[in-house]
């Protein structure tokens, strides 16, 4: 099997170590696993492509890659150059450094990799490891480490795989817990918060010029039980069906009568 990994946290970043480990056991010895990721951080540029700049690719290694770009960006340019000739058989994008469910999954880089392999016809899996409180005790990317593996093979083995109009693809969260404390795994479906999810905090900086950071503002312990944010929180590894199909199909009478 020819797995392609990619994700929004970095070439260097320590989650694609961890995806790296779970592809070469899903790819076997025979197998090849292919990075293809971005030169620097591009957490929360969603689904964008590098429409009207150009991207560089820099080889760094055997079938390894950094480009820059964004997430969708590194996918694009796997799948129409690097691998033109070879496809993949399999994407994975991740492991994110944070949780990516509810309303983070419209901002997230991790998904857009996925979605973009997805709307290319591959099989696309988003991996990402929730925070939680920071335990000193427990290394941060444990649960995805012990059971993204096994995980990634159900999904492969009995998960569906639609090869007409816009493909699934799923989004994988592992729950801020030890291996042994993962409660088990959950089919959700994606969660929405109580309040918006992120807000503006003014600085000022030392020459006087002003400046907005951004900030994440809800947790998820209030979401509804059966969501990805709810379970994850709560010790499950989550897998949610995703597409880049975004009609809401039981408003479109509705909306042909109200245009009548």
């Amino acid at each position: 099997m020819r797995i392609l990994i990619t994700n929004d946290d970095g070439i260097s970043a320590p989650g694609l170590v961890v995806a790296e480990e779970i592809g070469r056991e899903i790819a076997g010895p025979d197998g090849e696993v292919w990075i293809v990721a971005p030169a620097f951080e591009q957490s929360g540029v969603g689904h964008c492509v590098s429409y009207i700049r150009p991207m560089r690719i820099e080889p760094l290694g055997e079938r390894r890659f950094a480009v820059e770009g964004s997430p969708a960006d590194c996918v694009l340019a796997a799948v129409g150059d690097i691998l033109a000739d070879t496809p993949p058989d399999l994407i994975l994008s991740g492991v994110n450094r944070g949780h990516n469910v509810a309303e983070d999954t419209l901002y997230s880089g991790t998904i857009g990799g996925a979605m973009e392999g997805a709307l290319h016809g591959f099989r696309s899996i988003a991996l990402s490891q929730y925070f939680g409180r920071p335990r000193p005790d427990l290394d941060l990317f444990a649960a995805a480490r012990a059971h993204g593996a096994d995980v990634v093979r159900r999904l492969l083995k009995g998960a569906s795989w639609s090869k007409t109009g816009y493909r699934l693809f799923y989004n994988v969260n592992f729950p801020a817990v030890s291996p042994g404390e993962v409660r088990g795994l959950r089919a959700t479906a994606q969660g929405n918060r109580a309040g918006p999810t992120f807000g503006t905090q003014p600085h000022i900086s030392p020459n006087g010029r002003r400046y907005l950071w951004l900030t994440h503002g809800h947790g998820n312990s209030d979401t509804a039980p059966g969501t990805d944010a709810r379970e994850c929180h709560d010790g499950y590894v989550t897998v949610t069906p995703l597409s880049a199909d975004l009609t809401v199909r039981d408003q479109i009478e509705p909306l042909a009568q109200a245009l009548a």
